[in-house]
């Protein structure tokens, strides 16, 4: 009877203290967004995230090995809602027949996710942070996300690498140079709809032709 109350007593407390570790991680990681939305990914400060979670910079490696440790965790949330946005997008495209509309659909939606936030598009797509590298998880849902997003734009025709990296190279530049000359404003995402029929055009898939069928 003593080795049953030990048990149902320790391990509620057990559970508890997991839950509350998992929150403060949760809060570090919000506190963070903040600092780097505030000063930039390189502005990201130990004693600065310490004071916004109420404890002391050393307190924060009890939860974070290390910053980049909280670059990842941040790599991590950042993918997963840029999954999110393009899972709604597809739901969306499914409710068309038309594939240029449905290609649009997905391009704009990959353009104003990057747009929506120039510290988390440059974490996730571009190599700023000197020395960080994902974690095996973290980069697992990169990864993933780059598939899905190759099995999407193959269904405009996108087969081979070289024209995927024309895809890609073409929306990350229009997002830089939105994001880098006019931010806030829309003057590079509304050559985004230009930019796909000539994607398409030069495209060697037969989408233009299905769509004239019909």
């Amino acid at each position: 009877a003593f080795s049953k109350f030990r048990t149902m007593s320790v391990e509620p407390n057990v559970d508890r203290q997991t839950v509350r570790r998992q929150e403060t991680r949760a809060e570090i990681v919000q506190a963070a967004w903040a600092v780097v939305h505030e000063h930039g990914l390189a502005g990201l400060s130990m004693r600065d995230l310490g004071e916004r979670v109420g404890m002391r910079a050393q307190s924060l490696y009890s939860y974070f090995a290390s910053k980049h440790d909280i670059y990842d965790a941040l790599f991590l949330e950042g993918y997963q809602a840029f999954a999110d946005a393009m899972d709604q997008a597809a739901s969306d495209e499914q409710s068309t027949v038309d594939p240029v509309h449905a290609a649009r659909r997905s391009v704009h939606a990959f353009v104003v996710f990057c747009t929506n936030d120039a510290v988390r598009y440059q974490l996730l797509f571009q190599r700023t942070i000197p020395g960080f590298t994902p974690s095996p998880e973290s980069y697992a849902i990169a990864l993933e996300a780059y598939e899905t997003m190759r099995k999407r734009l193959s269904a405009f025709g996108v087969h081979d690498q070289a024209t995927f990296d024309l895809w890609s190279a073409m929306l990350t530049g229009l997002t830089d140079q939105q994001i880098s000359n006019d931010p806030g404003g829309d003057r590079w995402i509304q050559l985004v709809d230009r930019a796909i029929d000539l994607l398409l055009a030069d495209t060697p898939n037969t989408i233009n032709q299905e769509s004239e069928q019909k």
